[in-house]
């Protein structure tokens, strides 16, 4: 059978894998890195470029629970503040350029959260992104339609449903502040 950028990316990124630490975001950020750099004739890629789909699984490990999602986004898509509590991932920009914003939650002495943004990068294609656990972003499409793939070092659907460890934020007055949902 014949290796695919896709394939060969998990591979290394399996082959890398350990407990959080510089060394192994290093090694799935240059992984992901190549994985940007497939040719458009490689059948997955050709098919997500083709499709456009909103979210697909391309990857899931039985092994490590790491997943690769790929989203294609129209522009002006943004996805309001939030965190992937306990997991870190990795956003990992193949087309269209992605904007991220980054906060820091402040605690007022009434107990109340709000956000205060730190700053923002453009990602372009080739361009990758790191957010650690507890890291707060956002995500907006400045340029689309944007295809990026997301690497998750665990499943946040299960992260979210389960632990009830994922926050997001909603905006109340001007300010970002936590949210109810």
């Amino acid at each position: 059978m014949d290796s695919n950028t896709l394939e060969t990316s998990m591979a290394g990124i399996k082959s890398a894998w350990g407990p959080l630490s510089t060394e192994v975001v290093a090694a799935c950020r240059g992984h992901l890195e190549a994985l940007l750099k497939a040719p458009s004739s490689e059948p997955w890629l050709a098919a997500l470029h083709r499709e456009g789909p909103a979210n697909q699984e391309l990857y899931r490990d039985p092994e490590h629970g790491f997943v690769l999602l790929a989203h294609t986004e129209a522009t002006g898509l943004y996805r309001p503040p939030h965190d992937h509590g306990r997991a870190w991932v990795i956003y990992a920009v193949q087309q269209g350029e992605i904007e991220m914003g980054t906060y820091a939650r402040l605690e007022q002495p009434d107990g109340k959260v709000r956000l205060v943004k730190r700053g923002a990068t453009l990602l372009r294609p080739g361009q990758v992104q790191a957010y650690l656990p507890g890291d707060i972003h956002d995500t907006s499409c400045v340029s689309g339609p944007a295809l990026l793939f997301r690497f998750t070092e665990r499943d946040l659907k299960k992260e979210d449903q389960l632990a009830k460890q994922v926050t997001r934020y909603v905006e109340h007055d001007g300010a970002w502040t936590e949210g109810l949902l």
